[in-house]
């Protein structure tokens, strides 16, 4: 992944959600369609945000078949990846226990969000020791 990977607005953000959340090859209609729910937005709007994209490098229209239709080279995962690590490095000095006990200790994090991460974080650690075991015997 690309470290000259570019932010996303809120808007694109939006856009991007659409085209990634789709199974195929979408078109601007389509996107329309799906933000008339958010934004009261016209065709060239989005169009202008789309061209955005592309010169951005986070989607490909496609032009041979008459109809745009619109792909992602980014994926979402990837997207996240970096804007989580960003995230993380610029507000807690790339420190997860600083960002969760900063939400703790304000309040914003409830017990049963601290058992749902201690799970996740259990559950995590036991597929990571499962990996780990399967990786020593196919070594043997």
């Amino acid at each position: 992944m690309s470290n000259t990977l570019k932010k996303l607005g809120d808007a694109e953000l939006e856009i991007m959600q659409i085209i990634w959340n789709s199974n195929a090859a979408v078109t601007s209609n389509q996107i329309l369609k799906e933000l008339q729910e958010r934004r009261k937005w016209q065709l060239s709007t989005l169009m202008t945000s789309l061209s955005r994209l592309s010169e951005k490098g986070f989607v490909n229209c496609d032009r041979s078949t008459g109809t745009n239709l619109y792909t992602p080279i980014i994926s979402e995962n990837d997207y996240k990846t970096k804007e989580s690590k960003n995230f993380l490095q610029k507000l807690y000095n790339n420190s997860i226990q600083n960002m969760v006990a900063t939400l703790y200790n304000n309040r914003e994090l409830k017990n049963t969000d601290m058992a749902e991460l201690r799970k996740f974080l259990d559950d995590m650690e036991d597929q990571y020791s499962a990996e780990e075991v399967q990786s020593t015997e196919e070594k043997l």
